[in-house]
């Protein structure tokens, strides 16, 4: 998790840069987000919020929240988990694996993984400008019963897969 707890990168600063007005309601929101260092929901912001000021209200971290999320200075996740899930947004990129059994969520970036994007938008005639990947995963060795195990190694290679897929268009 990136939580920046440099002055001169928190979102109350982003907020004064920004010339937002920042309420002291608006300060501690944005101290519990920066002080994360999981990817909590909106209720357990509130849970952390107001255990700090206990005049905080769930709809005013719902209110601040988006009122952050429009400027920019979180990120919404939604780990399909039910929930929506914020961070900051980091000052530099990584990827999410999620735990599906415990919604523990990990950061991690990986340079090959990284490259191989690259490789296959290039390949499909495109130029990655963004992305976001998540990964669904339980601890090895453990079973999902609804998954079926695969008879014999099938996959590819990457570089093996990235032809256009044909074109759905009907010649006119």
């Amino acid at each position: 998790m990136s939580s920046s707890t440099d002055i001169e990168h928190s979102i109350e600063e982003q907020c004064a840069r920004r010339g937002m007005r920042m309420t002291e309601q608006r300060r501690i929101i944005a101290q519990v987000i920066e002080r994360a260092d999981d990817h909590p929901d909106v209720e357990e912001l509130y849970r952390r919020a107001s255990a700090i000021d206990i005049g905080i209200s769930l709809s005013t971290v719902y209110r601040t929240l988006n009122l952050f999320e429009e400027a920019g200075l979180v990120t919404k996740h939604d780990f399909k988990d039910g929930r929506a899930r914020f961070e900051p947004i980091p000052d530099e990129h990584h990827d999410h694996l999620i735990d599906i059994r415990n919604g523990r969520v990990i950061e991690f970036r990986n340079e090959e993984i990284e490259a191989i994007q690259e490789v296959i938008a290039r390949r499909l005639g495109y130029k990655l400008v963004d992305h976001r990947l998540e990964l669904y995963a339980v601890p090895i060795g453990e079973r999902m019963p609804e998954v079926p195990q695969p008879v014999e190694d099938q996959t590819q290679p990457v570089e093996d897969q990235t032809q256009p897929a044909p074109s759905k268009e009907k010649p006119r």
